[in-house]
């Protein structure tokens, strides 16, 4: 067994124009102070990191280390959430994915989604170059808007869709497996990858290609009402990266899983920081101790009601409370007999 690795926390939701969160040393000062050791940066942020050059340039990718360390923080992962959505859309969704993409490529997809595609082959470069094995994205959506079957589906509609998936992944995979890296899918809903039936759909059609695999994150399989916790024995040879947030669902006589188009603080499903939902973090933080997990638990913070600076704080505690320092040795070894393979056989009757 091994103990997990954390606290650590995803930059996305803080990153900003006002500081402490507009450049990489001042957010890691203040990552650090409230009680982090590793953070995933979010790789479209030109304020924490220049993604092209860290591609291109492993001194650029050495200061990043070294800035971190300085504040003693490792760096976990890259994110490709945003360029990932892109490398897929389906058009009806064209104009508001658009302000993903830098502006020169809006209003163009073909261009848009080749310059995805070449964010994600850098993303692979630049994880090799800063020493990380695994990195999280999204697949993208074709298939989404026909999530529920009506009117009816055409016959092979899903198929041509994860067909076409898998043809503009499977490059981007190679790429990573050139790394030397996991390109970890985060399962949620929005994606064509929403559950792991549909991760099933798509590993298959990228031939069970060795760096496909899944950064798993309990909240969106709370809000689809899944066994998130049987996820982890389902696919315990997938997840290679841990996003620690939390959620609740509540369903009423006028709304469930769809929530009837409300604002989140009026959804029946909602996130919530961390132990204000029902998540079973005591649970799942065992399962990861009992199943040696190599990686980090990292937070992820979205919450429709606490402020984000007091989820943080409270957060990086609550990751370090839950995180199980695993056992060297049995608890019952004082009771060791000593006995020898001689004396197993005799009692055994087997001599």
């Amino acid at each position: 067994m091994q103990t997990i690795k954390g606290p650590a926390i995803f930059l996305a939701q803080f990153a900003g124009d006002d500081a402490p969160f507009n450049s990489l040393d001042s957010i890691a000062r203040w990552a650090a102070g409230v009680g982090y050791e590793g953070v995933q940066i979010p790789s479209w942020d030109a304020r924490l990191i220049d993604l092209k050059r860290a591609a291109e340039s492993q001194t650029y990718c050495d200061e990043i280390k070294g800035t971190l360390a300085e504040h003693g923080l490792a760096l976990t992962e890259l994110s490709t959430h945003l360029q990932g959505q892109l490398v897929a859309v389906h058009p009806a969704y064209d104009e508001m994915f658009d302000g993903f993409a830098v502006p020169e490529v809006r209003g163009n997809p073909k261009a848009r989604q080749a310059w995805a595609v070449e964010q994600l082959m850098l993303a692979a470069r630049a994880s090799k170059n800063l020493g990380l094995t695994d990195h999280g994205t999204f697949s993208g959506a074709l298939a989404w808007p026909y999530v529920y079957p009506w009117p009816q589906r055409p016959a092979g509609l899903i198929d041509a869709a994860f067909d076409e998936l898998a043809k503009r992944w499977r490059p981007i995979l190679d790429a990573f497996d050139e790394a030397g890296v996991n390109l970890c899918y985060e399962i949620h809903p929005g994606e064509d990858l929403h559950d792991g039936v549909t991760f099933e759909m798509f590993l298959e059609r990228v031939g069970h290609h060795p760096r496909c695999h899944i950064l798993y994150d309990p909240s969106h399989l709370i809000l689809q009402q899944l066994d998130y916790l049987g996820f982890l024995d389902v696919y315990r040879d997938h997840i290679q990266m841990f996003h620690v947030k939390d959620a609740e669902f509540n369903p009423s006589p006028k709304q469930g899983v769809y929530s009837g188009y409300q604002s989140w603080t009026e959804r029946a499903g909602r996130f919530r920081s961390l132990g204000d939902g029902q998540v079973d973090f005591k649970s799942m933080f065992s399962w990861m101790a009992a199943n040696d997990y190599h990686g980090w638990a990292v937070l992820e913070w979205e919450c429709c009601l606490k402020h984000p600076e007091v989820g943080a704080r409270e957060g990086a505690t609550f990751i370090r409370d839950h995180i199980i320092q695993v056992t060297e040795r049995a608890f019952d070894d004082f009771a060791d007999a000593g006995v020898d393979e001689a004396t197993n056989r005799r009692l055994l009757g087997l001599d």
